[in-house]
């Protein structure tokens, strides 16, 4: 026996516009999730990337050290190291253009923070998306639900009969609108905010490796931070030293 009161009597007795709402609701999810799937498998396989990171400076040559991060398309990390060997050979070879008068350590920087903005791009793809559907798609099954009951008073002053069997049918389908727009919302955000979350972690990974490359392509090894902060404190003693006499 079908149910008088669920979906699908809301689908056959619903007009055109509630119609249209619950299609576009269905559309917004079927992004939303798409969305999801993608970028989630994605980050995944930079978890492999990230074990490799950990490796690469404990391999004997930039090549060995490039051959952990393996063929993978659109590799974030290999991306950033390859930008940065390119970018020290290119000065070197073009010194008569603009950019050959840049002094190499700002070339490199420019390179590599326009490498890491390009990978952000790609990580932020999508995530729009899933912003605007988390942000609209209450709003969405909220008019329907609007236009549902808005219809169906319509139909109990025309039959004149406000009984609660009457009222409980139309009233209860125009409120699974509201229904629909929160289960499309609320994945959606939820998402984002994952996603967000872990792409600002990517970013800072990127950040870290290309302050090492920065340093290694222009001396030949990684900084080192405990020998970068014995100046630091000598100069800090030197100069309370200074105040002091």
């Amino acid at each position: 026996m079908n149910n008088p009161y669920g979906v699908e009597a809301m689908w056959n007795q619903g007009d055109a516009i509630i119609k249209a709402v619950a299609i576009t609701l269905l559309l917004m999810s079927v992004a939303s999730w798409f969305v999801i799937v993608v970028r989630t498998w994605r980050l995944s396989r930079l978890r492999k990337s990230e074990a490799a990171l950990q490796k690469f400076w404990h391999t004997h040559s930039f090549e060995e050290g490039l051959a952990l991060f393996g063929p993978v398309k659109d590799n974030p990390y290999r991306n950033l190291a390859e930008e940065g060997e390119a970018a020290v050979a290119h000065h070197l070879h073009h010194r008569d253009d603009l950019h050959g008068h840049m002094p190499l350590a700002d070339w490199v920087t420019a390179c590599l923070k326009g490498s890491i903005d390009e990978s952000a791009e790609r990580l932020q793809r999508g995530l729009a998306i899933l912003a605007s559907v988390g942000s609209t798609a209450p709003f969405v099954g909220l008019f329907g639900t609007v236009w549902g009951i808005y219809h169906a008073l319509v139909g109990i002053g025309v039959s004149g009969q406000a009984s609660i069997d009457k009222v409980a049918g139309p009233v209860g389908e125009a409120l699974i609108m509201t229904a629909f727009g929160l289960a499309v919302a609320i994945p959606a955000v939820l998402a984002y905010n994952a996603l967000a979350k872990a792409n600002k972690g990517v970013i800072g990974k990127l950040n870290r490796f290309a302050h090492q490359l920065h340093a290694y392509l222009l001396t030949g090894a990684p900084p080192s931070p405990k020998k970068s902060a014995i100046p630091v404190a000598v100069s800090k003693f030197s100069l309370a030293r200074q105040e002091a006499n």
